[in-house]
């Protein structure tokens, strides 16, 4: 699946237009290198966003195309976040 699609469908970034421009801007990499959109990502790959002086890491558990919004956290497992980043998904 396509790195925009996946961030959009596992609900890390809300909007599939707003994870391409992350992607775009150089601020995700997938398994340490920077990632276009295109980029194809599968199980077990480790993806870093950073906003600013925010930084997400994530393990992808699952790659599905239609998932529930209830669903949508079982996709990946937080690897680490920042106070900011948590705070905003809801977390703490």
């Amino acid at each position: 699946m396509r790195l925009d699609k996946y961030l959009k469908v596992s609900r890390i970034i809300k909007r599939r237009t707003v994870a391409n421009e992350a992607c775009s801007g150089g601020r995700v990499s997938v398994n340490g290198r920077v990632a276009k959109p295109g980029a194809e990502v599968k199980e077990g790959d480790l993806l870093e966003i950073r906003f600013g002086n925010r930084v997400g890491k994530y393990r992808i558990a699952s790659v599905t195309e239609h998932v529930r919004k209830e669903g949508a956290a079982d996709l990946y497992q937080v690897v680490e976040e920042s106070p900011e980043v948590a705070s905003q998904r809801g977390e703490e």
